[in-house]
C-alpha cells in the first residue's frame, strides 16, 4: 500500500504596496512561502495560521483558497499543500524576527521581485494564482449546525432540539476555523442547535451574537434573508450565518451563488469585496 501524503498547510501573504512574504531556509538554502505540517487531529486551516506566525512571527487571517500543491520527496513519500492568500492583522514589521536553524530570513519582497526569488517553479504557479487575489476580501461564513438530536426521538418543540455530542464536539472545532477568517460576529438561528453550534466562538472570542427567528425552519422568512444577507456583505467586516439545511438554499440564493450541501457543522466560506463574491470554498470541522 502507498504511504499516505505529508500533509502542510501554509499561505500567500500579502500586504499593501505589491510585496509578498518569503522565507529562507538554511537546511536547503530555499525560498518560498511561511509553511508547515500539520499537527495531530489538526484541521487544515487552523495549520496555516499556526504555522505562518510560527514561522514569521506575524498574525494572519485567511483570504481565498488557492490550488493545493503536491510534489514527490526525496524519500519517495508525496507532499500535498493547502494555500490561501492572507493578510496581516496588526503589525505587518519583521524586523524584529529571531533567526532560528529552521528559517532565518523573513522578508517582504515586491511581486516580480518574489517570482525571481523564489527557489521552486510550484511555488512560481502559486504566486501567480494568487496575484489576482491579492486584493484584500471580507468573509462571510454560511454554517450549517452541528449534529443534533434526531428529529423523529424528540417529542418536545422542535425548536429546542439540541446538538449530541459530536454536534458539541464539531461546534468546539469550529473555533479556530472562524478566527482564521477573522469572523467578528455571529447571526444565528433562534433555534437551540444553532445557537449552540456557535457559542464555543462567541464564549472563546468575546465577539457578539444576534439570533433571528428569520433563520428557523419553522419562520425562514425570504424578505428577512436576503436583508441580513445585504446587511453581512456590505458590513465591512467579517461574519458567519448558522441556519438550517433546509433554510440554506434561500440564504446561498440571496447571495447569488451556486447551491451546495453541507453536511452538519460545514461551512461555506464566501469571500468578498465592495459586495462582489470573489471565491468561495467549503470546509468541514
Amino acid at each position: 500500500m502507498e504511504p499516505r501524503d505529508v500533509r502542510a498547510a501554509g499561505a500567500v501573504v500579502t500586504r499593501k504596496g505589491g510585496e509578498v512574504l518569503l522565507v529562507h531556509r538554511p537546511k536547503y538554502d530555499d525560498w518560498s512561502f511561511p509553511k508547515g505540517k500539520l499537527d495531530p487531529g489538526e484541521h487544515v486551516v487552523a495549520a496555516a495560521v499556526r504555522e505562518v506566525a510560527e514561522e514569521t512571527g506575524l498574525d494572519v487571517r485567511l483570504g481565498p483558497a488557492l490550488a493545493p500543491q503536491r510534489y514527490r520527496l526525496s524519500g519517495g513519500r508525496w507532499k500535498h499543500v493547502d494555500y490561501w492568500v492572507a493578510r496581516v492583522v496588526g503589525s505587518d514589521d519583521v524586523s524584529r524576527y529571531r533567526p532560528n536553524d529552521e528559517i532565518d530570513r523573513v522578508e517582504w519582497v515586491e511581486w516580480k521581485a518574489a517570482m525571481r526569488r523564489l527557489t521552486y517553479p510550484h511555488d512560481r504557479e502559486t504566486l501567480l494564482e494568487a496575484e489576482p487575489l491579492r486584493r484584500k476580501t471580507r468573509a462571510l461564513v454560511v454554517l450549517r449546525h452541528g449534529k443534533a438530536r434526531a428529529r423523529g426521538g424528540w417529542k418536545k418543540d422542535d425548536r429546542q432540539r439540541p446538538l449530541v455530542q459530536l454536534g458539541e464536539a464539531q461546534a468546539q472545532r469550529l473555533v479556530p476555523l472562524l478566527a482564521a477568517f477573522d469572523v467578528t460576529a455571529a447571526h444565528t438561528s433562534s433555534s437551540l442547535r444553532c445557537v449552540q453550534t456557535v457559542t464555543p466562538y462567541v464564549d472563546t472570542t468575546g465577539w457578539p451574537v444576534k439570533t433571528y427567528d428569520d433563520l428557523t425552519e419553522e419562520d425562514a422568512s425570504a424578505e428577512g434573508i436576503l436583508d441580513l444577507v445585504d446587511a453581512l456583505m456590505d458590513s465591512g467586516s467579517s461574519s458567519v450565518l448558522c441556519t438550517h439545511r433546509p433554510v440554506l438554499p434561500t440564504v446561498l440564493d440571496a447571495l447569488r451563488v451556486p447551491d451546495v450541501k453541507l453536511e452538519p457543522g460545514a461551512m461555506l466560506v464566501v469571500h468578498h469585496r465592495k459586495g462582489r463574491v470573489v471565491a468561495t470554498e467549503v470546509l468541514h470541522p
